[in-house]
């Protein structure tokens, strides 16, 4: 099937063979796109398309951080996960950041009052949760001077929560996600839900409670990943723990195993006792015994 491109497709595709920078040439590519004929006979030339900005925003990205020295625009995770504000101007980002985290950022009257990201920690329970804020979000946000570092920060990430002031300015910050490919989950924030609640739902995560025999659940607890198992709590305290709970050991000229009891709701009955294997649930309590 033909692909009958017009005089628009052509005056594009001129201005995209005469561009020299990835910027440049992105731009020109996304009036390619918009003026290719679309329908079934065309339908590899716009994947060709899209292939070709996608690498562009891959360079974008990759230059972005090289000048930016990779030190002051890189931002290591800490703690359990990662969190970014992802939205427009004046959608509530930085008031949220202030009002779940240790930090007092900066809200203006004025668009734009957030020029670079702001990272607090957010403690849940006693599980720390770093929280990053990122610069309002534009339509061709890559073309913006650090657009492509900022999305790199957004991939890197755990979740987003996504903020916009209405319907439409949510639907621009998700084509934004979806053209430059960040496939990180997702929430929508609602100043009518309990948005902390629905951040530690949606990372997958659970908390575990470590105790002594005879004594309270420590605090605090440690996070980690659904269906872990207390061999994966055994590996955290301490390698040794690991080793032991392969061995028998004797005890009074009986042999032992180690062990571990357990509350909570992966359990039929308080403190049953549990081997390596046993998966753990949200709010279990541990109490191992390696001897």
């Amino acid at each position: 099937m033909p692909i009958n491109a017009g005089i628009a497709y052509g005056l594009a595709l001129e201005e995209y063979n005469r561009a020299k920078t990835p910027k440049e040439k992105l731009k020109a590519l996304q009036k390619v796109l918009a003026a290719s004929p679309n329908h079934k006979g065309s339908e590899r030339l716009r994947s060709g398309i899209k292939q070709k900005m996608a690498k562009l925003r891959e360079q974008i990205e990759t230059q972005g951080k090289k000048k930016g020295g990779g030190k002051s625009l890189s931002i290591k995770k800490e703690g359990a996960a990662q969190i970014c504000l992802v939205g427009t101007t004046q959608s509530g980002k930085s008031t949220f950041l202030n009002n779940v985290t240790n930090v007092k950022t900066e809200i203006g009257t004025h668009p734009f009052t957030t020029i670079k990201p702001e990272i607090g920690t957010l403690d849940y329970k006693g599980i720390k949760i770093q929280i990053v804020e990122i610069p309002a979000i534009t339509k061709d946000f890559i073309m913006q001077e650090k657009g492509g570092i900022y999305l790199g920060i957004i991939k890197q990430c755990d979740l987003i929560v996504l903020f916009g002031r209405d319907k439409n300015e949510v639907n621009l910050v998700l084509n934004e996600l979806k053209d430059n490919e960040v496939k990180v989950f997702y929430i929508i924030f609602d100043k009518n839900e309990n948005v902390v609640e629905k951040i530690w739902n949606n990372l997958r995560l659970i908390k575990v409670y470590t105790k002594q025999p005879g004594k309270e659940k420590d605090f605090p607890p440690i996070a980690f990943k659904k269906g872990s198992t207390i061999k994966n709590l055994a590996e955290i305290l301490h390698k040794d723990f690991v080793k032991k709970f392969n061995e028998k050991h004797k005890f009074n000229d009986k042999v032992i195993m180690p062990y571990a009891r357990v509350w909570g709701t992966s359990v039929k009955f308080p403190g049953q006792r549990v081997g390596f294997e046993h998966v753990l649930e949200d709010e279990d309590v541990v109490e191992i015994h390696n001897k």
